[in-house]
């Protein structure tokens, strides 16, 4: 007997006593576990969220920064100069604003634009759906703010905006209730890394291989 006819007699019996006119959502499913493991109320629950997501960014080597509204082109400028950065891809959706301060040249994404053209672009800058404090998680989902998937995976530095607390949630199934499932969701937990030859991590294997948040309190 192969392994698939074992899996397959495994799934048989466990479905010999359903009804065949049962429907897959026939029987309701008690869902009572814990949908999040932190504090979501009282004095400082928001700062604290905010802070845990800090702490579990950096933990996966992101690199994270905080500021208000009036500081938010400054810094954006001055970590596009540290990178030496000459030219940034922005999507289509970005607030003019955040690069109001003088710096690199501005490249738009272009449907055109081939994964070559997009690889000699140095930085790319963008904003988010939702973050995740418990598990450190940035999710983009296409919004114009954050444009095509390609454009956050090919060049080699992220720049990623986090509306702070409008845009943190405290876990995975609150961060579900927010996204919607036929959107292209993007999962990003640090930089790209891999580990798979001989243990040795390797990071910007399939993605940037430097990621920097921006916290912006509103």
């Amino acid at each position: 007997m192969s392994s698939r006819e074992v899996v397959l007699g495994r799934i048989r019996r466990a479905l010999a006593d359903v009804p065949r006119t049962e429907e897959p959502d026939g029987v309701p499913v008690p869902r009572g576990y814990a949908r999040a493991h932190v504090p979501s109320g009282g004095p400082g629950a928001t700062a604290a969220l905010v802070d845990l997501l800090a702490e579990n960014l950096a933990d996966y080597r992101a690199v994270v920064h905080r500021t208000g509204a009036d500081g938010l082109p400054v810094l954006l400028c001055r970590l596009l100069a540290e990178r030496g950065t000459a030219e940034v891809l922005v999507p289509p959706g970005l607030p003019p604003w955040w690069l109001a301060a003088a710096g690199p040249v501005r490249i738009h994404d272009r449907a055109a634009s081939t994964p070559a053209e997009l690889d000699r672009v140095h930085s790319v800058v963008t904003g988010c759906a939702v973050a995740i404090a418990e598990t450190g998680t940035i999710v983009l989902d296409g919004s114009p703010d954050q444009g095509r998937r390609r454009i956050t995976l090919v060049p080699d530095h992220h720049v990623c905006v986090v509306r702070v607390p409008d845009q943190v949630v405290a876990s995975v199934p609150q961060a579900l209730e927010r996204l919607d499932p036929v959107r292209p969701l993007t999962w990003i937990s640090g930089p790209s890394a891999t580990s798979d030859i001989e243990l040795d991590r390797v990071e910007g294997v399939h993605g940037p291989r430097t990621l920097e948040v921006v916290l912006l309190a509103q």
